[in-house]
């Protein structure tokens, strides 16, 4: 029985139906002025896919931004982070459209907002309005474009979801004034070793290859022959532009064929937000953080959950052991069906005898598909199921402390190996000062020592805490309060004719938990807007 359900999931995963509306022009341009696009969905980030498009606002804050469809608004939000000021719209399609860092709200709806965050006392909110108290129709203005929340410019974040499932829908899929003619753009080939014993011309590493072409045609430079023994994947580092736009953007999807057989197909049409942190095992991690580049998988590490895959055999790695010449052809294409195809030759050679792997002294393997625990002088780690893409070769290690520090500085694996799920990290600390229990916690290290809470818990002697990444950790305390700085506001100071306060808190270690804002002795709605670094 078990085996039956995994078989079906496999199946649901990688036969997935493409997402295509049954009605194109169901929605308008959620802006008045000319549409010009920063970036698109499924744009690669770390952690997540970007799940809408981002409109260009022509560099400024204020443009009008309109209802999308006749609907009403269900949902408002605001929150120093992630969308900042932010609409939602339900529709009677079906859908759900979202709309991004804006700027302001229209009267009525700004009204509401404000005596809502005065009742809850907190200017984060996030408001549920009746169906009727809203209602738009298709172009009324709902709210002002702007630069709040996790913005880095003025621009409109726009999304379509399905209302049942509140997933992300490629808004490209629908017709509001879009328009692209040029194809996708590739820059590099990358060939990946599917086994110990697999060789790339004449090496067990990764192949990158520069790409030659242009206009839809993609070839290998002279000279770039590959030869593989053994099992092998690909994958390519590209782009796509659109009209009236030189943002590089993501591709829609990726097609892999040997032999004219398609192995591998990545379709960015829809994903769910559950998934989205996927796009580590998508990506080649470790590239990204070394060369801050993007490359995407032709093929699927093994727990890769990713609902975009399609006509995947054998997680679209090809054995290469039959001394032969296979044709490779790699496809991109973008929503407007533009398409750039790479097509290469490789040689085939039959393996040798398979050489037996050695691993390295203190090297443990961990399986993706099990909970797997390591334990070791002062620390206990456990990693559950699927928290793994593939199975891990795990590596660990310890330094001496610095004074400041409350136990070793321990090395748990390397920070180039990604995660979908949390861990659980637990390291004894040297002593605990009588009194300062809840104060305790364990700091992530950089690789420039910048220091990261990561929180935790007293457990029989142990700080616990959950970790999403690997790298360096020790056991630190937070006993310093956060720092707050009036910005030259002195005691008795005249405010007269002043439109704002600036008030500056920060924080060296665990941050902000909480604030509260008091004027005359009242509740007063400050914006908060948070500074990295």
């Amino acid at each position: 029985m078990l085996f039956i359900r995994l078989l079906l999931f496999s199946i649901l995963i990688f036969n997935a139906v493409d997402e295509t509306p049954q009605d194109k022009s169901i929605f308008i341009s959620p802006v008045k002025i000319p549409l010009a696009l920063s970036a698109n969905f499924g744009e690669l980030r770390i952690d997540h896919f970007h799940s809408g498009v981002d409109i260009k606002t022509q560099g400024v804050t204020g443009q009008e931004v309109v209802a999308a469809a006749n609907g009403y608004i269900y949902r408002i939000s605001i929150s120093p982070g992630g969308f900042g000021k932010a609409v939602y719209l339900r529709h009677p399609s079906g859908y759900t459209t979202v709309y991004g860092h804006l700027e302001r709200f229209t009267p009525e709806i700004d009204e509401y907002v404000k005596k809502s965050q005065y009742e809850k006392k907190n200017y984060t909110i996030t408001l549920f309005p009746q169906a009727d108290r809203f209602p738009v129709n298709q172009g009324d203005v709902i709210a002002y474009s702007g630069n709040t929340g996790g913005s880095s410019g003025p621009h409109l974040h726009y999304e379509i979801r399905k209302s049942d499932s509140e997933e992300p829908v490629n808004p490209l899929l629908f017709k509001f004034g879009t328009a692209d003619n040029i194809a996708p753009v590739l820059e590099r080939l990358v060939i990946y070793p599917g086994g110990y014993n697999t060789s790339i011309n004449g090496k067990n590493s990764i192949l990158k290859l520069p790409v030659s072409g242009g206009d839809g045609k993609y070839y290998l430079s002279a000279g770039n022959e590959i030869s593989i023994n053994g099992p092998g994947g690909f994958g390519i580092k590209s782009y796509d532009v659109l009209n009236d736009s030189y943002n590089k953007c993501a591709v829609y999807s990726i097609e892999l064929r040997i032999d004219s057989v398609t192995r591998f197909r990545y379709v960015m049409d829809k994903f769910a937000f559950s998934e989205s942190r996927y796009i580590n095992s998508h990506i080649d991690y470790e590239a990204y953080l070394r060369e801050n580049t993007y490359y995407e998988r032709a093929f699927v590490l093994p727990n890769d959950r990713l609902t975009t895959y399609r006509d995947v055999i054998n997680r679209g790695i090809f054995n290469f052991c039959d001394s032969g010449k296979h044709h490779i052809e790699i496809i991109l294409s973008d929503t407007y069906d533009n398409k750039s195809t790479l097509e290469f030759n490789v040689i085939s050679n039959k393996p040798s005898v398979s050489p037996v792997r050695h691993l390295e002294a203190g090297v443990i393997p961990m399986p993706y598909n099990r909970t797997n625990r390591f334990r070791a002088e002062n620390i206990t780690i456990t990693i559950p199921s699927g928290a793994l893409y593939d199975t891990l070769f795990f590596s660990y290690r310890k330094d001496s402390a610095t004074p400041q520090m409350y136990s070793d500085v321990h090395y748990v694996h390397n920070k180039f190996t990604p995660l979908q799920r949390a861990y659980s990290l637990s390291i004894k600390p040297k002593l605990i000062p009588e009194g300062k229990a809840s104060k305790m916690l364990i700091v992530q290290l950089s690789d420039d020592f910048n220091k990261t809470s990561i929180g935790g818990t007293v457990t029989e002697g142990y700080i616990t805490a959950d970790a999403l990444s690997f790298g360096m950790f020790y056991v630190g305390i937070d006993t310093v309060a956060p720092g707050i700085f009036a910005n030259s506001l002195t005691a008795g100071a005249d405010l007269t004719g002043k439109s704002q306060l600036r008030i500056r808190i920060t924080d060296d270690l665990s941050g902000i938990k909480s604030y509260e804002p008091i004027i005359d002795g009242k509740w007063a709605r400050l914006k908060p807007q948070i500074n990295p670094g």
